[in-house]
């Protein structure tokens, strides 16, 4: 009896793993619907159809294999309370799915262990910028896990569930025979997401496992130590020199990849860099070291590792050289302009730590820069490309030449939200009509219309850019070098390499020749090739020992590639490496052609040594920067003071951070700043301080906290960081006034309040507190003139009545 209620259990098992299958198939033949109404191709319909079908019974069978051994053991107590527990993971399960299928309509990208690499605000951040929300977008999830309870009532009166078992037993070995006889068939887009997600995952944490046991008891301590005449100088032929060193202006474009340019598919879009090219020294086969943002500093300043999820994200920076930190050793003024919160992918960690002098994101922006609109979801990531370059241009004029900018935008990126988009969207309605030799399809154009305004509002930006700057005095003698931090995501890429593939442009009125090459290199080679250059051409002393992962540009015109380049596609995952003319992505061996496409090839002997290297890699990268072992500490390191806290310091931050986040901390920080134990609250703005440097509450509740405890010097060094990092915020203004107040520095009061009224902030309180700091000073007529102009505003402040009554 007990065996025949098994029995009957299994079945229902069985045809709940069936409905199951089902609504998978069905979100999938959501994903094809949804792709084709937004104009999008999607290849051969047959093989996509089978494909996906085949990849979900698979994910399903493992599904099920998983959740058996539980489901058997419950059935034999509670047979009718473990198949409702089972349908409700089944639903859970189709939400899942369901979620990373909307994700990969989005980014035309599975999401795997790149979630591991970004912080709740971060992911939060990226998602509400990818996607529309609205209350359709949620039918999905209510419709689906419904059509699953109702597939698992009707199939249950199926005359066939008496064969499910044979039946099941016989499809997963016809499935497995077809996995391993087409190569295709476990492409990521044929793939079940949930399935995907999940062994990507896994993938990763074995390897970080595999890597953490590795044996680095043979390597030398610095491994990536070489000397810097092993680079060579393969760009001074190329210059007309000049006595005074030059300007170095670096500009990463979010999402410029070479097929934006040139002679490729969506060249047509970017007129300007186009036109750059023959007067340039222009690479199109270059190649960016990781698929996202976050690696584009790292990699084009420091030729510097990844570490395990991104140089960026390492805890403690290691010792490391890098352009701003060697150029600024031998007098260069350094420089970094974003129009986005320095913040997010902790640039400003890095900044810091190579002591850039200025360091302008969104907070530096006055209100005469329009910000991009917010989206539907009420986020905007700051200013584009066109504020910019023209905030770039507006404060290069107050620093020292030479100097050293770098330059990163933003436009390119989700949501496409930029000024003036209408009319850039108007002007491809107008290429489409006039211009009948476009290279890619109409299709296509309006299927990315908003993505192709981008980058023709992109282009136009460095036009106007680059035409003021010709205007400046130094202007012939500035190299600027222009590069994509990696090519753009809501464009489905032609293959896997096509991601990292950028364009290098080298541009100069200093240019004797202009050079079109095919050679291979990557954002690896690119400080390399600047300090070289630099050292052979200019008074620039380079320390006679670095430590890049790059050795150099290729300058050869011919298509070849004499690099060793691994790619990081996303935090976490290094997954890919280009050796010679091989790709090895996911452990399959492409080879690389002189048009730069790829083909699958098989080379046992190839593949195997590729394995190898990329192997070989992965355990240098963990050791080095795991160990600080990049670079030694000496005189040619960047000097920056440091957050440093002692051994009984750790301790009680180890009892009063307890796995807090930065926000929780600020708060408990505040409480302890207002209980008295300010001593703990200032620890604990350290703290914070060293993760999130731009957290400028933080940087005021410690200058008040400092203040309050008559340390008045500390106070006003904390402050007037606060002030340079967000120059609009009000409260760092008050805070500073209240600190001269209780100081008796009230002369240093109107410096303050005259910053404020530069920076057109109009705040009553701040007026006020200055009022009181000329009362103070025994300038009545000053303060009676202030308080008449707010209480013109608010006639009835009790405290501002009171004040003018006792002038």
């Amino acid at each position: 009896m007990i065996f025949k209620k098994l029995n009957q259990n299994i079945r229902k098992y069985i045809l709940a793993c069936l409905s199951l299958l089902i609504v998978f198939f069905l979100i999938s033949l959501y994903e094809i619907i949804v792709t084709l109404l937004n104009g999008l191709e999607v290849g051969s319909f047959f093989q996509l159809i089978t494909f996906k079908f085949l990849n979900h019974f698979l994910a399903t069978v493992l599904i099920a294999l998983l959740f058996f051994p539980i489901y058997y053991l419950i059935a034999i107590k509670k047979p009718k309370t473990v198949i409702v527990v089972t349908k409700i993971l089944f639903c859970l399960l189709i939400v899942i799915e369901l979620s990373l299928t909307e994700y990969s309509l989005t980014t035309l990208l599975n999401l795997g262990a790149d979630l591991l690499g970004y912080s709740l605000d971060d992911i939060y951040m990226t998602v509400t910028t990818s996607s529309e929300t609205s209350i359709i977008s949620y039918f999905p999830y209510i419709i689906l896990p419904a059509i699953f309870w109702i597939n698992c009532y009707f199939l249950k009166k199926s005359q066939y569930l008496k064969y499910a078992e044979v039946s099941l037993i016989a499809s997963v070995f016809l499935v497995l025979g077809l996995q391993f006889s087409f190569d295709d068939f476990s492409k990521d887009n044929y793939q079940n997401k949930t399935y995907f997600f999940t062994a990507d995952v896994l993938k990763f944490q074995l390897e970080k496992r595999e890597i953490s046991k590795a044996d680095f008891s043979t390597i030398e301590e610095f491994p990536l130590l070489k000397s810097s005449e092993k680079t060579p100088d393969v760009l001074g032929t190329f210059f007309e020199t000049k006595p005074e060193k030059p300007n170095i202006v670096l500009i990463l474009m979010e999402g410029l990849g070479s097929e934006f340019v040139g002679d490729r598919e969506f060249s047509d879009f970017s007129p300007y860099l186009n036109s750059l090219i023959p007067q340039s020294l222009f690479w199109e086969n270059f190649l960016s070291n990781t698929g996202r943002t976050f690696g584009g500093l790292p990699s084009f300043t420091a030729s510097l590792p990844f570490g395990e999820k991104g140089f960026l994200e390492v805890e403690d920076t290691p010792t490391h050289l890098s352009l701003f930190s060697i150029l600024k050793k031998n007098g260069y003024a350094t420089a970094f302009f974003s129009g986005d919160q320095t913040s997010f992918d902790k640039k400003i960690n890095y900044l810091e730590y190579n002591a850039v002098e200025t360091i302008v994101d969104k907070h530096q922006f006055s209100g005469d820069f329009v910000q991009a609109d917010k989206d539907e979801n009420g986020f905007s990531w700051g200013y584009q490309d066109y504020a910019i370059f023209k905030k770039t241009l507006q404060d290069i004029q107050d620093i020292p030449q030479p100097r050293l900018d770098l330059i990163t935008t933003q436009t390119v990126h989700e949501p496409f939200i930029f000024p003036e988009k209408e009319q850039y969207l108007q002007k491809i309605d107008s290429m489409l009509e006039t211009n009948k030799n476009l290279k890619v399809s109409r299709k296509k154009v309006l299927a990315y219309k908003d993505i192709f305004a981008s980058v023709l509002y992109a282009d136009a930006s460095l036009k106007m850019f680059m035409e003021n700057y010709k205007k400046r005095s130094d202007y012939e003698n500035t190299i600027f070098v222009i590069s994509g931090d990696h090519r753009l995501i809501p464009i489905e890429q032609k293959d896997k390499l096509c991601r990292f593939n950028v364009p290098l442009y080298i541009f100069s009125p200093m240019l004797k020749t202009s050079k079109r090459m095919k050679s291979i290199s990557s954002h690896f080679d690119v400080t390399p090739t600047l300090l070289s250059f630099l050292a052979s051409n200019y008074d620039v002393s380079i320390p006679k020992e670095t430590a890049w992962v790059g050795k150099g540009i290729d300058t050869s015109s011919a298509f070849r590639n004499v690099h060793e380049i691994p790619l990081m596609r996303y935090k976490g995952s290094i997954n890919d490496y280009v050796y010679e003319d091989y790709f090895l992505s996911d452990g399959t061996l492409f080879k690389i052609n002189q048009d730069f496409n790829m083909e699958r090839i098989s080379n046992p002997k190839m593949k195997s040594k590729l394995t190898s290297k990329l192997r070989e890699f992965k355990q240098l990268n963990a050791y080095v920067v795991s160990n600080n072992k990049i670079y030694p500490e000496n005189d040619e390191v960047a000097s920056i003071p440091r957050i440093q806290f002692s051994e009984q310091e750790k301790t009680a931050l180890e009892k009063l951070t307890d796995n807090l986040s930065v926000d929780e901390l600020f708060f408990k920080a505040r409480e302890k700043a207002f209980a008295g134990k300010r001593d703990t609250a200032v620890l604990i703005s350290n703290y914070i301080l060293k993760k999130s440097p731009n957290y400028v509450d933080v940087r005021i509740l410690k200058g008040r906290a400092l203040a309050w405890d008559a340390k008045y010097e500390e106070s006003e060094i904390a402050l007037r960081n606060a002030m340079k990092r967000s120059p609009f915020y009000d409260d760092v203004y008050l805070a500073m006034l209240d600190m001269f107040w209780w100081s008796s520095q009230n002369e240093k009061a109107i410096e303050i309040y005259q910053k404020a009224k530069e920076k057109k902030i109009i705040n009553d309180e701040i007026a006020f507190k200055m009022a009181r700091a000329y009362k103070s000073m025994l300038e009545n007529e000053k303060a009676t003139q202030i308080l008449d102009s707010i209480l013109a505003r608010n006639p009835s402040n009790e405290k501002y009545l009171q004040l003018k009554n006792s002038l």
